[in-house]
């Protein structure tokens, strides 16, 4: 059985985070989830930034039109 204990705490230098309580035992196996507050920059990335990134993808909304052109082209003829 998991018991939860909700405690804030400042990440300090270096991504550390240190938490103190009585009701931690020694030895005893804890599950850690970390909610970071919203203002703080998040290193993950976009989705804007992952447009075109892929193998095959597009670099550019012309490219799609480009593409898109020459398919519908090929099904009338």
């Amino acid at each position: 059985m998991m018991v939860a204990i909700k405690q804030a705490t400042t990440i300090q230098p270096g991504g550390v985070i240190q938490i103190t309580s009585d009701q931690l035992p020694a030895g005893v196996r804890a599950e850690v989830i970390i909610l970071v507050e919203e203002t703080v920059p998040v290193m993950f990335p976009t989705m804007r930034s992952l447009i075109g990134a892929a193998r095959g993808s597009f670099k550019s909304t012309a490219e799609i039109d480009t593409f898109l052109r020459a398919e519908r082209d090929a099904w009338e003829n």
